[in-house]
């Protein structure tokens, strides 16, 4: 039964979704101005973990991530860059998704930009104001009330006692210390160019047209209330957002709706860079273009693994270390995988035998009873690994004694599938039967012949004559084979 660490009790629980067949999850995606950088890939990692897991389990998960494509950064750089804000945001959003893929990242069922979302920000934001949950302000913008949230604070476990008490605050972010009323549709400024709104209003029966653009906040609010009214069932995200953003989310949702917003909170920690916080100032603020610059000569899709496997090496609930050496040395593993895979698929192509032994049966029904087991304790994704890499050992073994049978080798194939549904880190293509022009082969054939005939100087020159056209020659336990570089 899977068990999740829940950030609003702060508590390991039973996951009870409302509906198994319908699981509602939201999760907040990156605000479009430039690209994404390699701690963000950290939560997203995490997220796409945890929905592998309840798919795996069985769960029919229904998935909504927001773009944040208005906001002051956004109008700034879209700006600076003399673009309009809909040409700006497009082409770093398409940059993210395309991230996400070279990630193997499951995209969320549905991936919303904010400005798609006015309406539904404005229908909010008037029941807020007729329930007198928020009110205007001197100069136009529109400001939710915090004293009238019963449970203000309560996710992020705040203690009004001894805080400064600001009137409003309209920035993005803000300290806890600094709590109170804060901007939910922001009034025009001569600096936001043409990037407005103009909606109107009802406040004391009196309609206003309000000239604006809306606040980071109340727009996951309105994306969740459009496809998931009034209740969700998960809602994830990185540690930094539990305060402002998500203890703001609850407040305007619920005062909207009067229900529970979400039944289940989970956050993922920091992305440390060899011990410290990433930063620009400190030179150690790496997005994937900055990896994939320095691993020019690495496979890209093998180096995006090793870095998928760096980050679900660690608890998604402690601040984990990034480091060259560490991404290196993934690299290496995910090359341990695939060398595993070819074995399998050398063995599947060679072994015509038919049979399973029991215990060899056995053996594979523990690990994936201990695999679930696992992840069903607050997705510990380290034990999980753990496993997986003690099932690559006793894979390889049974391959070494030459008495596996060919039946076991599928075997041993499916549950590394198994393995992979959550993990997203073992390419299968390897098993994929690969033409090799005649040319080639007929080279591989000589060479063989030539080694057999212990001619080892026209070998080796045949060998190194390959390599100069892509292919490496391979000799293993099970037998001679080509690799397509």
């Amino acid at each position: 039964m899977l068990q999740i660490y829940n950030t609003l009790t702060r508590k390991k629980e039973i996951f009870k979704p409302k509906n198994s067949e319908n699981v509602k999850i939201y999760y907040c995606g990156p605000t479009v101005y430039n690209y994404a950088q390699i701690g963000n890939f950290r939560t997203y990692i995490f997220e796409d973990i945890i929905i592998r897991t309840l798919q795996f389990l069985g769960y029919k998960t229904n998935t909504v991530m927001n773009l944040t494509d208005v906001d002051d950064k956004t109008i700034r750089e879209s700006q600076k860059a003399k673009m309009s804000l809909s040409d700006f945001t497009k082409k770093y959003a398409d940059i993210f998704l395309t991230d996400l893929e070279k990630l193997w990242i499951k995209k969320a069922d549905n991936i919303v930009p904010v400005t798609s979302l006015i309406d539904e920000m404005v229908s909010m934001i008037n029941v807020l104001l007729k329930k007198w949950f928020a009110y205007i302000s001197e100069d136009g913008s529109i400001y939710f009330t915090i004293a009238k949230s019963q449970n203000y604070g309560q996710l992020a476990h705040l203690d009004f006692s001894g805080m400064k008490q600001s009137v409003r605050i309209d920035n993005d972010e803000y300290e806890k210390e600094l709590a109170s009323d804060f901007v939910l549709w922001k009034a025009w400024k001569e600096s936001d160019g043409e990037n407005y709104w103009e909606k109107e209003f009802i406040f004391w029966e009196e309609k206003k047209v309000l000239k604006w653009r809306p606040w980071w906040h109340i727009e996951c609010s309105a994306c969740n209330l459009k496809y998931f009214w009034p209740e969700i069932d998960l809602h994830m995200g990185g540690i930094d957002l539990i305060f402002p953003h998500h203890q703001n989310e609850i407040a305007q949702s619920e005062a909207v709706t009067g229900k529970k917003f979400s039944r289940y909170w989970v956050h993922s920690w920091h992305l440390m860079v060899d011990g410290k916080k990433m930063s620009k100032s400190l030179e150690n603020f790496y997005t994937l273009n900055d990896i994939e610059e320095k691993y020019k000569n690495t496979r890209k899709e093998m180096l995006f693994r090793a870095l998928r496997l760096l980050f679900i090496n660690g608890k998604y609930r402690e601040s984990i270390d990034f480091s060259f050496a560490k991404l290196e040395a993934n690299i290496n593993t995910v090359e341990k995988i695939d060398e595993l895979v070819k074995r399998l698929a050398m063995a599947e192509k060679n072994n015509k035998k038919k049979w399973v032994r029991r215990d060899f049966s056995q053996e594979l029904q523990y690990f994936i009873a201990d695999y679930i087991e696992s992840l069903e304790d607050d997705i510990n994704t380290p034990e999980a690994l753990s496993i997986f890499f003690n099932f690559i050992s006793f894979a390889n073994k049974e391959l070494d004694t030459k008495n596996i049978s060919s039946d076991e080798v599928k075997s041993i194939i499916d549950f590394l599938k198994t393995f992979n549904q959550i993990l997203g880190i073992v390419d299968f293509s390897f098993l994929e039967e690969n033409t090799i022009p005649k040319e080639i082969e007929e080279k591989f054939e000589a060479r063989n012949t030539a080694k057999k005939e212990k001619n080892f100087s026209l070998a080796d020159s045949l060998r190194d004559e390959l390599l100069t056209l892509w292919y490496k020659i391979v000799d293993s336990r099970e037998g001679t084979r080509l690799e397509k570089l």
